[in-house]
């Protein structure tokens, strides 16, 4: 357990450039430390989509993965199902019986009917706790960071882990090297680190016809001495998607990432896209603005 808590405040260290981040990071961790995720009493049921079954009628598996997600600010973001599905899928694919797997949302409405809708555009079949009076967060106290609100748990419900591997790969590699038994839970292997230039970190794409899809650009330039390579690009948002080539970048040569935004419904929007790759401030925070009509 010690060593798998040291690996993951590892890996939170490497992705902090920012003393006052780590020192955060730090506290963090060691709060959550030999801890359990506390039940609510009455949670009895769990939404598929628009159907209900039992919670002790699910599984226990050697391993579950929990996570909560708030109301505020935009839920969609913030559940990136899509995301969820696919390291699901991946997860499964090599061991199917080794994870089980807790979605807990409180929502905005108490009629539920935005999230049922997210849920069944979605596909998403996995189990859901809709925790309408959010008693899940008040009885365990969660951290306000959505990278700290997703827990590894045993079958006790003692944490193992703290971290959202959707939204950072290394939080990622740590769970299935944890799941999948790897003798070193983190390496810290000697990376080479390369410096790059970028055209602009801010792009606003005006104002548009929330029914058109808009498009924008940003340039990486490789100025280091090193091979660019780009481990990851996170967005905020399921309506915002980037594509870039995955062949590591020539020193002198540049990285296109093209961001496609599909607006859900008419807003003024701020999306980040963040990039993770072996330049030494990584991750990088690209922001795409503009305002939907």
């Amino acid at each position: 357990m010690k060593l798998m808590f040291a690996g993951l405040l590892l890996v939170a260290l490497c992705i902090s450039c920012k003393n006052s981040n780590k020192d955060s990071i730090t506290r963090l961790v060691n709060e959550w430390k030999d801890k359990k995720i506390l039940i609510p009493s009455h949670y009895s049921l769990i939404s598929y989509g628009d159907s209900l079954i039992r919670e002790d009628s699910i599984s226990r598996k050697d391993y579950t993965i929990v996570t909560y997600v708030d109301s505020l600010g935009c839920i969609s973001c913030k559940l990136q199902l899509d995301k969820w599905t696919d390291f699901i899928h991946e997860l499964d694919s090599i061991a199917k019986d080794k994870t089980s797997y807790l979605f807990v949302f409180h929502p905005k409405k108490r009629d539920n009917k935005e999230l049922i809708d997210l849920l069944q555009r979605a596909h998403f079949m996995y189990p859901v706790f809709i925790d309408s009076n959010d008693s899940f967060n008040k009885l365990n106290h969660f951290s306000n960071d959505i990278m700290f609100q997703t827990f590894l748990i045993d079958k006790e419900n003692t944490i193992i882990a703290i971290g959202n591997p959707i939204h950072n790969p290394k939080i990622k590699e740590l769970y299935m090297n944890i799941i999948f038994g790897k003798q070193e839970i983190f390496e810290a292997e000697e990376r080479k680190y390369t410096e790059i230039m970028i055209d602009r970190k801010n792009i606003d794409l005006g104002t548009f016809n929330w029914k058109k899809e808009q498009s924008c650009e940003f340039i990486l330039t490789n100025i280091g001495k090193e091979l660019l390579v780009v481990d990851n690009v996170i967005t905020s948002c399921g309506c915002t998607t980037v594509e870039y080539s995955k062949v590591p970048v020539q020193p002198e040569k540049s990285l296109i990432l093209k961001v496609k935004y599909v607006a859900e419904h008419p807003e003024y929007f701020n999306k980040n896209v963040t990039v993770y790759c072996n330049e030494k401030h990584s991750p990088i925070q690209l922001k795409i603005s503009g305002n939907a009509e």
